[in-house]
């Protein structure tokens, strides 16, 4: 099942980012960061700002000048108080859209599309709410707008967009559990998770064995993102069988509400476990359809750029033989590459030749068109699943970057999915430096091989009462924690 996941907003609404790793963003106009703060944001900033103040104003109340005079009037929030706001917002609202979409995954699986409309409805406009969110966060990102009060204004609607992705996610929650009903009669639902688990355990071996056979086949680059991804699905499917069979357990003994919570837990990790294998999987496909294109790919970018001189005649004379000498020497070596008879990544390969092309001001139709595409598609799914598997851990920068991506991706211009690629790449390298700096500070909850550890860096559990975890729910920070299991 594929939802909608109401990212894709309008070109002008979200600025290209610089490349990664220190390149300027090309310069925009000032004054469009407001714009995008609509009445309904600027409503949630001007409440952020007043609320502030309001508690300032009460707190002056309670106290005097040395003097005795009146107290001074309040001041706002400084910009850091706002910024660490917009940020913690940013990951909370998206970590309440990725569980929201897995549930709704098994809510369709059983119902049916139509059932799940009004829930879907709800994702999808959520998720523009975000989507706004974090292009303000991307202009912000680049210094725009860079007036002091409008900057203190973007970071508020920011706050303020995923406000409202929050409320409907949470306005929302009410229905889907009703519908799903799985405090009265959790069977179905359990035997839906249980066939997709033993669909996924059966699954394990092949795509172990298909990783192993790219790894002496392709350069150790080729598959370096997705060595552990089949022994992290494998943790997953373990951390899934104890809850399943808490799940029984619970519903022997009566206590539905406790099936339920760690039904919604085994769910969201089975989920999960399907990322990583499928991750592999696609790796998989896609280094076999770059070996296939990079010949013509390769191809096709040495006649572009046998007549590149003649288009470049509004360029510099230095700095089109410049963009010439690089390509040239990019582009020999990848065909040295190919020749040498070694093993190769042939997205790595693929990639220097699309970038050493573009400078070269080419229309890249063809193979080089197809190329741009396979590359930002493969580095773009690579990342969201890694942030989608770890969101325990990552924070908003790699987010943003990665929803820039995605929006790139579905233009149709060359020019943005090259420039998609770097972006998604750049993002998966934040995400993984957050995984890092967090550590595992929960390694020793899987000392039997529980999974939980995982789970929590999955954003499946909230590391809240462990090792039982809070399971979290299809809504928003308001209702997603209402599955936590009932204690005596």
């Amino acid at each position: 099942m594929t939802i909608d996941n109401g990212t894709a907003v309008a070109a002008a609404a979200l600025p290209r980012a610089g490349p990664p790793h220190g390149v300027a963003a090309p310069p925009q106009d000032e004054t469009s960061g407001a714009d995008l703060v609509l009445p309904l944001v600027a409503v949630g900033a001007a409440g952020l700002l007043a609320g502030y103040c309001l508690r300032r104003t009460r707190s002056a109340r309670t106290r005097t000048t040395p003097a005795g005079g009146p107290a001074p009037p309040p001041v706002p929030p400084p910009e850091a108080a706002l910024e660490e706001r917009a940020r913690d917002a940013l990951v909370g609202t998206d970590d309440c859209l990725r569980t929201s979409r897995e549930e709704l995954v098994w809510a369709e699986a059983r119902f049916g599309a139509e059932a799940v409309a009004p829930y879907e409805r709800a994702v999808r406009q959520a998720g523009t709410e975000l989507a706004a969110a974090l292009a303000l966060r991307l202009r912000y990102d680049h210094g725009l707008p860079s007036d002091p009060a409008a900057r203190r204004q973007a970071l508020a609607g920011m706050a303020g967009r995923c406000e409202e992705a929050d409320r409907l996610l949470d306005a929302a929650a009410g229905g889907l559990d009703r519908l799903r009903d799985l405090d009265g009669d959790p069977g179905a639902a359990l035997h839906l998770a249980e066939a997709r688990f033993r669909e996924l355990a059966a699954r394990t071996p092949a795509t172990q064995a298909r990783l192993a056979a790219l790894t002496g086949r392709y350069a150790p680059s080729a598959t370096e993102h997705v060595t552990g991804d089949v022994e992290q699905a494998k943790d997953r499917l373990v951390f899934a069988t104890a809850r399943i069979n808490l799940v029984r357990q619970s519903g022997d003994s009566g206590d539905e509400l406790a099936a339920a919570a760690h039904l919604r837990a085994a769910e969201g990790a089975v989920a999960q476990a399907a990322v990583f294998l499928d991750g592999v999987d696609r790796l998989a496909a896609e280094l076999d359809e770059a070996a296939a294109l990079l010949p013509a790919a390769l191809t096709g970018a040495e006649a572009e750029r046998a007549g590149a001189a003649g288009r470049l005649l509004d360029v510099p004379a230095g700095e089109v033989r410049s963009r010439l000498l690089h390509a040239d020497a990019e582009l020999a070596s990848v065909r040295g590459v190919l020749t040498a008879g070694r093993p190769y990544d042939p997205l790595d390969l693929l990639r220097r030749v699309v970038r050493a092309a573009a400078p070269l001001a080419v229309g890249r139709a063809g193979a080089l068109s197809a190329a741009a595409l396979l590359t930002a598609r493969s580095a773009t799914a690579a990342a969201a699943g890694f942030v989608t598997t770890h969101r325990g851990a990552v924070g908003a920068a790699a987010r943003t970057l990665l929803a820039e991506a995605e929006r790139l991706l579905a233009a149709p211009a060359p020019a943005d999915h090259l420039h998609a690629d770097a972006l998604a790449r750049e993002a998966r390298e934040l995400a993984e430096h957050d995984v890092r700096a967090r550590g595992n500070p929960y390694a020793d909850l899987d000392a039997g091989a529980s999974g939980t550890a995982g789970a929590v860096l999955g954003g499946v559990l909230l590391p809240v009462a462990l090792p039982t975890g809070v399971p979290l729910a299809f809504g928003g920070p308001t209702t997603r924690e209402r599955r936590a299991v009932p204690t005596a």
